[in-house]
């Protein structure tokens, strides 16, 4: 057994604007310190949105090339490359089956989240409600109340067959507040990925309050089960409502080469491209014509991925039958409810690292309080070999 310092993920900080005063912490930094400290290549890497496979090689290649062509050494053109403005309206609009004008419609960001943030800071007064599912990211949650928003929550029921919108509760939800919906499909922490009914709900609202809906759509094609993509701005009607933005990191497996865009109606695009020039200036010139050949890649790997994490997914619901998992239908992590133990995620989190050599991070801050009782596993960085065993680890640290 390993004896590590924990500090608690609940209090705030001493702040000096007002801004950040209830921006917390997330926790992957905290326990991906903590299992850095440790050295030991025993402990499974449960905690970080990483993973241990590669990009397409076309990118990679493309990468080495642009880190010597003097074009990519540049500011210009502030608002990304053709290329790359070309490449992800064009496969926003094969998702969504609209048709998006590059030059008018689409903003490059130095990743997805960046993009996140221009478009809130670019739809949102303050003290102007937006909408989000409860677990959800709380690096989405932050940026909301750094922009000036209200986070407001629709739950996500957890059962044996996976996460479900509450369209009920959803149902119940005054619209005139609500200026957006921040909503993502594959969710994160949870892996709910919304059906057509969920997104006919959703789209429904969207008119009732005449808002946005902020389509985070990292993950979109990371469906497990057979599922199939379903996109907002397909419902009628929707496609000058919806605003997507996507990002190479998780189905290109490019994490590092921070690429992300905004796709969306003219009108609010050039909104987002003024923040964005204002925000981060330009990005990162040598990645996104590699980004855009993986977009173009018709070996961009996607499939295989899918299939490979839905492998680890069904190890470690098999190997965790003993405790309360919930499946998740898509993207990269799942949680695991430990209140029916009778202890709270981060003491779990503190036991499994200490006696199970697993890093896993609690939900605390992740959505209301009831996320206190979650831990979440990210298994898109350790492999079926790596992950076999699993359930005696968690055995052994939590009973």
């Amino acid at each position: 057994m390993v004896t590590v310092e924990w500090a608690s993920l609940e209090g705030g900080q001493a702040v000096s604007v007002s801004r950040l005063e209830h921006i917390t912490k997330i926790g992957v930094e905290q326990m991906g310190e903590l299992a850095d400290s440790l050295s030991d290549p025993a402990v499974l890497r449960l905690e970080n949105l990483d993973t241990n496979i590669p990009p397409p090689a076309s990118a990679i290649e493309f990468t080495r090339i642009a880190a010597g062509d003097d074009d990519a050494n540049s500011y210009l053109p502030f608002l990304g490359m053709d290329a790359i403005r070309q490449a992800a309206c064009g496969l926003v609009g094969r998702q969504s089956g609209q048709e998006y004008d590059w030059k008018t419609e689409s903003v490059i960001s130095a990743g997805g989240l960046s993009g996140i943030l221009n478009t809130l800071l670019a739809t949102l007064e303050p003290g102007d409600e937006v909408l989000m599912t409860d677990p959800t990211y709380v690096g989405l949650i932050n940026r909301v109340r750094l922009a000036g928003g209200i986070p407001r929550f629709v739950p996500l029921i957890p059962s044996t067959k996976g996460w479900f919108l509450d369209r009920e509760a959803l149902g119940n939800i005054d619209p005139a507040p609500v200026k957006a919906l921040l909503m993502m499909s594959p969710s994160m922490p949870t892996g709910a990925v919304f059906d057509d009914q969920d997104w006919q709900a959703l789209t429904e609202f969207s008119r009732a309050a005449d808002c946005w809906i902020i389509n985070d759509a990292a993950m979109e094609r990371i469906l497990f089960d057979q599922r199939t993509v379903i996109h907002p701005a397909q419902f009628p009607g929707m496609r000058d409502k919806v605003i997507t933005v996507g990002s190479a990191s998780k189905e290109y497996r490019m994490i590092g080469w921070r690429v992300g865009w905004v796709v969306g109606p003219a009108t609010i695009l050039a909104d987002i491209a003024r923040v964005s020039i204002t925000n981060v200036v330009c990005q990162t010139g040598i990645a996104m014509g590699a980004v855009a050949t993986a977009i173009k890649d018709r070996n961009d790997g996607i499939a295989k991925f899918v299939e490979e994490l839905q492998e680890r997914r069904d190890l470690i619901i098999d190997e965790l039958a003993d405790f309360t998992v919930i499946p998740p239908h898509g993207g990269w992590s799942l949680l695991i409810d430990v209140s029916p133990l009778g202890i709270d995620g981060p003491t779990a989190s503190k036991l499994l690292l200490e006696k199970g050599k697993i890093a896993a991070t609690p939900m605390i801050n992740w959505g209301g309080a009831h996320c206190a009782d979650y831990v979440r596993l990210v298994y898109s960085n350790e492999t079926v070999d790596r992950l076999r065993g699993i359930g005696e680890r968690f055995r052994q640290a939590l009973g």
